[in-house]
């Protein structure tokens, strides 16, 4: 076999997918979007400086010049898939898409119609957010997700972390540490919560942050539990089919 070079700009191979990232001192714990070792293939991180949490949760459009050159930085260096580390960057996703030659897809809440077709009629989906501020009906319809699937009857229960303090304040106010132990109860505090819904059939983690409690959520719930990983594994799986050995 034969290779060649994909580009004069490309210098390191086989990331198949680019993760756009805040410019943010949180600690990335295994599980996190951020860190390498939350994934089974390699991946390939570009901070997009002046992308702050703050201008994330502000729906700041003029970030935008700043992403787009991260995200043609990934592409020039052969990724394959482009996705991100803040589901509020959603905003820049049609914008993003029209930009660049590969896919994107920039939020875990894209899952959502994904996951509707998964649960009986009168179910609902969990929300873990972020900010519950931000995750407003108007901006799910600026990212091309109807939050009334049904007109006036919402399937969605939306949840934020702004009671829960030591999440808060590592994620958002960035602290600069964080005690995985106590997230790990604040996460499942508030999975409980929303597992008193009784028609709820599934809980979606919008935040990147969250994935490393995804197992205390389901354990405290025994619903399925989707998040970036989820997303961004299935991203891979699609950029990378396998090759398949065996017997019969």
């Amino acid at each position: 076999m034969i290779y060649r070079r994909n580009s004069i700009t490309q210098v390191s191979y086989g990331e198949a997918v680019g993760i756009l990232l805040l410019d943010s001192p949180v600690p990335f714990i295994p599980g996190d979007v951020a860190n390498a070792t939350s994934y089974a293939f390699p991946v390939r991180f570009k901070k997009v400086e002046g992308f702050t949490v703050e201008r994330a949760l502000a729906k700041d459009p003029g970030i935008y010049p700043a992403l787009v050159a991260a995200a043609k930085d990934l592409e020039a260096n052969g990724v394959r898939m482009i996705t991100s580390d803040c589901g509020f960057m959603a905003l820049h996703q049609e914008k993003l898409k029209a930009a660049l030659k590969i896919p994107v897809c920039l939020s875990s809440l894209f899952q959502l119609p994904f996951i509707r077709q998964t649960l009986g009629r009168g179910k609902k989906i969990g929300i873990i957010t972020a900010s519950a501020d931000s995750l407003t009906p108007d901006f799910l319809k600026g990212i091309g997700i109807d939050p009334d699937p049904v007109p006036g009857q919402t399937d969605l229960v939306i949840r934020g972390v702004e009671d829960c303090p030591e999440f808060f304040s590592a994620a958002i106010e960035e602290k600069g540490t964080l005690d995985d132990e106590q997230v790990r109860k604040e996460m499942a505090r508030i999975a409980e919560d929303l597992a008193r819904n009784k028609d709820l059939g599934a809980i979606l983690l919008e935040c990147s942050l969250l994935p490393p409690y995804a197992a205390a959520v389901h354990q405290a719930t025994g619903l399925p539990v989707y998040d970036y990983i989820t997303m961004i594994t299935y991203l891979f799986s699609a950029a990378v089919p396998r090759t398949y050995h065996g017997f019969m």
